[in-house]
């Protein structure tokens, strides 16, 4: 179009035009700034508003605002050289979903405030609560890291409320960030508090949720921190940046974290913000990007932004919700699955770490895997601690854990991280995604642990038993997975006697990577014939030694007949004294030493005598065969 019939048109409809009431901002994208620049020129058009482009060195996303209706200004885009998309910047909320914290809290939380060095080699200590929380054992943390020696060294970036820079456990890893709401550098939360605002302070008798200092504990849902405990406070969300980063922390300590500050204390947040922090992070060499966040408008620039740190290999893990919804509910970014990990929420407890959280949202469609979001225990500003709930504290978990992928191989990438993650363990809930996160497990799952193979050990316990006929043998047969072997193993039982039976209950384990499981093998005998044999019946075979007798007491005889003839009542005393000797030996013999008939333990019956046996226990998984054998003697 001509310039000045262009220009014409531009003229007569800002004059048909009936001006918004307020400026409506709007994100333009385009690959011809001047084009814009002369738009906005006009009177009552539009102002670009800085400092710059919202993608950074790339150029080709601006923010604007117009006084005119949103329909207007694309009629206008629309005949300019170089326009290609426009959308309406949002108003994201962290505020919201369901305020999950229990009334009154679990009596545990927070109770060890004993220091602990944490990473375990590092100077920086931290609460016992929060370095060995229940939620860091339903991970299998500790096992992966311990197994493969990784901490996190990468550079993992947060898009929250920002950071408290200054806490304890986490000075040492910040990285000073940019606060995007006052568009400085920085990631400080601190800077949302009143002037001369005094550090939270209460007696032990302060009521929970209640205020906070080193005696007493804020508590959070998605995104409501109790620091003033005031429902109408602009700090409704203050302090969810440090627990968010705290988490990330929690697995991957060594991780530089990057806090980008594009929500308000009150839990509010230009979309556009959102944008700027994601192109920051990928520009500023951030391998992890967690968006512990979500809204339920689509956006083809938060699409956008996301593949763009997808295609330079940068790991994305997003909250799924907390507004407790199933299919066909959607939130974004999590629904953006080929580059974002979405995390719905699970308990932290052994009895709930496979259950669905009631505040999560679930679907196929934004959850990619679980991860503990109950009673989760991490930092707080003030160089306090909180526990929280809700999936703002599970998606950390899979951010970090992305950060222990990729110390592991720095090749990784989403699709991998994705891959990795996927080795999960199985919920029976549905919509759940690919599971419950496993860190060993998904460790494994990239490089087996010295190079070598997931493999399983096979023993039992104890090793040898004797038993009578008719008794059983019990034993525990163990399965201990080596390098996160989390496959099926499947029992049998072979060597036991004839009219015995041998079996194991159960007859197979589900080994989880880390966890030693157990069943139980049962040797089951029959009784022997009732009865006891005496005499010659039980002597069977001769000892050898009475067979060479048997040639002395031939040679007596012979001499006892010659005393015979030469003197007849001699010789028939003689005969009868050494008949009752060889009576007398012969019953010692074939005795063997046994016990007397009615009393001791009787021997075995008649062809059934005390034997030993060797029972074979067999754990068999696909190609993998391992056997432990046990000993059992049958009296």
């Amino acid at each position: 179009m001509k310039s000045g019939m262009w220009l014409g048109v531009v003229l007569a409809t800002l004059l048909w035009a009936t001006p918004a009431k307020a400026d409506n901002r709007i994100i333009v994208r385009t690959t011809n700034l001047p084009a814009l620049q002369a738009l906005c020129a006009l009177p009552t058009t539009c102002t670009l508003i800085g400092p710059g482009p919202l993608d950074g060195a790339i150029g080709q996303v601006f923010l604007v605002t117009t006084p005119l209706p949103l329909q207007t200004l694309l009629n206008l885009l629309n005949g300019i050289s170089g326009f290609v998309s426009a959308e309406a910047d949002q108003l994201l909320n962290l505020v919201g979903g369901l305020n999950v914290a229990p009334t009154p809290l679990p009596a545990d939380l927070l109770t060890d405030r004993t220091t602990v060095a944490y990473p375990p080699s590092s100077t920086a200590t931290v609460w016992n609560s929060y370095a060995n929380q229940p939620a860091a054992g339903v991970v299998n943390l500790q096992s992966a890291q311990n197994t493969f020696h990784v901490f996190g060294a990468v550079i993992v970036a947060d898009i929250d409320t920002g950071v408290d820079p200054s806490h304890t456990a986490l000075k040492d890893v910040l990285l000073p960030g940019y606060d995007f709401t006052r568009n400085q550098v920085g990631g400080s939360e601190m800077n949302d508090l009143p002037p001369n605002f005094p550090p939270p302070t209460c007696t032990s008798t302060c009521p929970a949720p209640a205020q906070v200092n080193q005696s007493t504990a804020a508590v959070l849902d998605q995104s409501t921190a109790a620091v003033l405990d005031n429902p109408n406070s602009n700090l409704s969300a203050f302090g969810h940046g440090t627990m968010v980063m705290g988490v990330i922390h929690l697995v991957a300590p060594t991780a530089q974290l990057l806090p980008l500050k594009a929500f308000h204390s009150d839990g509010t947040a230009n979309l556009s913000d959102v944008l700027r922090a994601i192109y920051y992070a990928v520009q500023n060499n951030a391998n992890v990007i967690n968006m512990s966040f979500d809204t339920q408008t689509a956006s083809t620039e938060l699409a956008n932004a996301l593949a763009y740190a997808t295609q330079l290999g940068v790991i994305s893990a997003a909250s799924a919700g907390n507004e407790g919804q199933g299919p066909p509910f959607l939130v974004y970014p999590a629904a953006l699955q080929n580059d974002v990990m979405g995390v719905a929420s699970v308990g932290s407890t052994s009895s709930t770490d496979g259950t669905r959280s009631s505040f999560s949202n679930s679907g196929n469609s934004i959850v990619w895997v679980a991860a503990p979001g109950e009673e989760i225990v991490s930092t707080y500003p003030f160089s306090t601690y909180a526990a929280g709930w809700g999936t703002s504290f599970s998606a950390p978990f899979v951010s970090g854990g992305a950060g222990l992928l990729r110390s592991l191989n720095t090749s990784t990438n989403q699709t991998q991280a994705a891959a990795a993650v996927a080795h999960a363990v199985p919920l029976t809930q549905p919509g759940m995604g690919n599971g419950r996160l496993d860190l060993l497990q998904a460790l494994t799952s990239v490089q087996p642990p010295s190079g070598g193979s997931p493999d399983y050990t096979v023993s039992a316990a104890p090793s040898t038993q004797t038993i009578t006929a008719g008794q059983t043998a019990n034993f525990t047969v163990s399965a201990a997975p080596q390098g996160g072997f989390n496959q099926t193993v499947t029992w049998t039982c072979t060597g036991a006697p004839t009219a015995a039976t041998c079996s194991v209950s159960p007859p197979s384990v589900t080994l989880d990577g880390s966890n030693v499981k157990t069943a139980t093998v049962t040797l089951t005998t029959t009784a022997r014939t009732t009865g006891m044999l005496v005499g010659w019946e039980r002597f069977t075979p001769p000892p050898m030694w009475l067979g060479e007798l048997g040639v002395a007491w031939m040679l007596l005889l012979a001499v006892l007949m010659m005393l015979w003839k030469a003197n007849a009542s001699r010789g028939r005393m003689c005969l009868a004294t050494m008949l009752l000797v060889m009576v007398t030996v012969a019953c010692v013999s074939c005795g063997g030493g046994g016990t007397s008939p009615g009393t001791g333990t009787p021997p075995p019956a008649q062809g059934t005598p005390a034997d030993t046996y060797t029972i074979t226990v067999t754990g068999t998984s696909g190609n993998v065969v391992h056997s432990t054998m046990l000993k059992v003697t049958v009296n």
